[in-house]
């Protein structure tokens, strides 16, 4: 490595020549960073077990509960709660020359006030005066009814919970991630907050039934705002107690795995909420303790800080949390949240035209690092699990790994095709849309980093946007969505939802997601209780029943969804290499590629329908048609007739019947 400092990523990407060297150096820093935690810790599995050392944890060999703060600026820490009456002086700390306080309480005399359940904050002194905090490594947060006051709960549960997925290894790789992402709270039907267990029992067979191999959990970490979505995390090693205990969420990821299902979560490192009360902003009193200081340390976009990913304590806390989530709660790995902002200085709030932007300025090395570190050690702690990264700038090596010039994660999300196909409905007529536009969007990515394929997200549902569903057809959804009752912007829509997930999924990566409901088109926004909405629930939750009711059109997206999925999985599409374009026709709007061994044939047309289409077969032979969104069984008009085979001419052409808005599969016969 020291005599060629030519990585793999650059070997094979000539545009990045000119950046080899600071591909190298992104490759030394990070083996001097991990050199430096081996160095003092051993592996980087040991360093990342600060929870087992830092807030409350039992001591067994004195016999006792021992609680450790870092705060390295404040001048006094005192332990309160329930145990001590809230007595601000009674249990002082004590300070050690790394700024780590330390207070031991014996098990014989507190073993009666101590107790599973009960209240704990500390109470910091510093130079700008004292609050009340909760501790950083809280094991569980809870709300007070009536003050509407979060406080650190002691959580000594008499039995462990019992796990029985000790068999269950994620196999995503067989056929690619096909991912749900879902948020708990707002997973039921009803006009209230959902639960862990609710979900477990009534959401995820739907999930395991349509198809999906994996969950992906939002909103997992403690936060004070339920409107944030999640992203506005407080408390780091707690899990939400807006939707049960830490053992609830145990009986999900339990129920999950015994149903075939990996869980990702939805991590958020990189930023945190910045009030004072509940999170860590200024905890020791400075503004640089967790995060960095100044301006460099706000987001003005998100109102949130940022960490400083250069300090130890701060790769600790933040890499132990990882660690943490893994090893108590099974889950099978991470979706990080916002890695461009944690990329540049500027946060990704650029345009990304020139490889310069990804090298030579703006670029924040120790978040570099960080992710290099946080992803070896997912690898180290759980071979199985993935990891994915939400990132729009398209940094090179992104999804390789740092010894190939790279960052280390499994999956990048493709943020662009869903600004696409928003930016097409908003911009354009039906006429003027572009297949090799739409071939440009979709097949665009970086050779050999594997790309997580969504039409659509949570982001497109929220209140102030549209879901794609919405965009198509609206208020029409409200009036016309019997099966008895035609409508010509529903039959649109329809169609259109079925062709965006199929050429998605089939076309757009190596893996695929989609958010809860909108596989059959759920009508309404997603608005969580807030003063404009008089702190109602309705639009907090999902319509299962929509999908259900056999006189309602929601029912056809949900089979094609299930058809689809089935498809993919089956002939392996998201794990085979890139498409191959077989045919292109921007004038009638049809778009034919070769992909896992299967023929995809879609026409875009608001119109035409065209009998005898023909195209040159990549290769001679009988073909069948086995997939056919024009299917009545999907909200089709059953154009298409499916009993027959297709064969090619001595000259390799092969001739459909290519109907409007239409998307069809085709297999070799042997």
């Amino acid at each position: 490595m020291e005599k060629d400092k030519t990585l793999a990523i650059v070997q094979e990407d000539p545009w990045l020549e000119n950046y080899k060297e600071e591909i190298y150096q992104r490759w030394t820093r990070y083996q001097s960073a991990l050199h430096e935690i081996l160095k003092v810790n051993g592996s980087l599995s040991a360093f990342a077990q600060g929870h087992e050392y830092f807030g409350i944890n039992f001591d067994t060999e004195k016999n006792g509960w021992v609680y450790r703060e870092w705060a390295p600026e404040a001048e006094a820490l005192f332990f309160i709660g329930d145990f001590n009456g809230w007595d601000r002086a009674s249990h002082p700390m004590k300070k050690d020359e790394w700024g780590v306080w330390e207070l031991f309480l014996p098990y014989s005399l507190y073993k009666d006030v101590f107790l599973h359940q009960s209240l704990v904050k500390v109470h910091v002194v510093h130079a700008k005066g004292n609050l009340d905090r909760i501790p950083a490594y809280i094991r569980r947060v809870v709300q007070d009814g009536e003050s509407r006051d979060f406080a650190g709960q002691l959580w000594f549960p008499e039995e462990p919970f019992e796990w029985t997925d000790q068999s269950f290894v994620p196999r995503l790789e067989k056929t690619g991630p096909i991912i749900y992402e879902c948020h708990v709270g707002m997973g039921q039907e009803e006009e209230e907050v959902g639960t862990y267990r609710a979900f477990a029992d009534d959401i995820l067979p739907k999930i395991k039934k349509t198809g999906y191999n994996a969950v992906q959990l939002m909103a997992v970490m403690e936060h004070p705002y339920y409107g944030s979505f999640g992203y506005h995390v407080s408390n780091f090693f707690s899990p939400s107690s807006r939707f049960g205990t830490p053992e609830d969420l145990k009986y999900l990821v339990n129920r999950a795995h015994d149903l075939g299902l990996a869980v990702i979560m939805d991590i958020v490192h990189s930023h945190s909420v910045q009030n004072t009360s509940e999170g860590l902003n200024e905890f020791d009193g400075s503004d640089h303790q967790y995060f960095h200081a100044g301006p460099r340390g706000y987001h003005e976009v998100w109102d949130s800080k940022l960490f400083d990913y250069g300090k130890w304590e701060v790769k600790r806390f933040l890499l132990s949390n990882i660690r943490y989530w893994l090893d108590e709660f099974h889950f099978d790995g991470y979706r990080f949240d916002g890695v461009t902002s944690m990329l540049y200085f500027h946060h990704g709030l650029i345009t990304f035209d020139h490889f310069d932007k990804y090298f030579v300025k703006d670029v924040d090395w120790e978040a570099i690092i960080y992710l290099q570190l946080a992803n070896a050690l997912i690898k180290e702690l759980k071979p199985s699990a993935i990891s994915i990264a939400e990132e729009v700038s398209g940094m090179p090596g992104l999804c390789r790994k740092p010894e190939e010039g790279g960052i280390g994660f499994d999956y990048r999300m493709a943020m662009g095709i869903p600004d696409f196909y928003i930016k097409i409905l908003k911009e354009k007529r039906d006429e003027e849309w572009d297949i090799l536009e739409f071939w440009k969007e979709l097949s665009d990515r970086r050779y050999r980093e594997k790309t997580i394929a969504y039409a659509e997200s949570h982001d497109q549902a929220l209140v102030g946007d549209k879901s794609i569903a919405f965009w198509l057809m609206d208020k029409e959804m409200y009036f016309h969505m019997q099966i008895t009752d035609p409508n010509h912007i529903i039959d649109r829509g329809v169609a259109l939802h079925k062709l965006f997930r199929l050429f998605t999924i089939s076309l757009g990566g190596e893996g695929y997601l989609n958010f809860m409901g909108n596989e059959f088109g759920h009508p309404e926004w997603i608005d969580f209780p807030r003063e404009g909405n008089n702190w109602s629930y309705r639009y907090a939750r999902r319509q299962w029943s929509l999908a259900e009711n056999p006189r309602l059109k929601y029912k056809y997206l949900l089979r094609w969804d299930r058809a689809m999925l089935q498809l993919v999985k089956k002939y392996k599409v998201l794990t085979a290499p890139f498409a191959d374009q077989v045919h292109a026709d921007p004038a009638n709007k049809v778009l034919i590629y070769k992909r896992g061994g299967l023929l995809f044939a879609f026409s875009f047309h608001p119109e035409k329908s065209i009998f005898d289409y023909q195209f040159r077969a990549p290769e001679m032979g009988k073909y069948q048609l086995i997939v056919n969104s024009d299917n009545p069984e999907f909200g089709g008009f059953g154009r298409v007739d499916e009993s027959q085979y297709y064969y090619t001419n001595p000259h390799q052409i092969l001739s459909i019947y290519m109907t409007n808005r239409t998307a069809l599969v085709f297999r070799r016969v042997n």
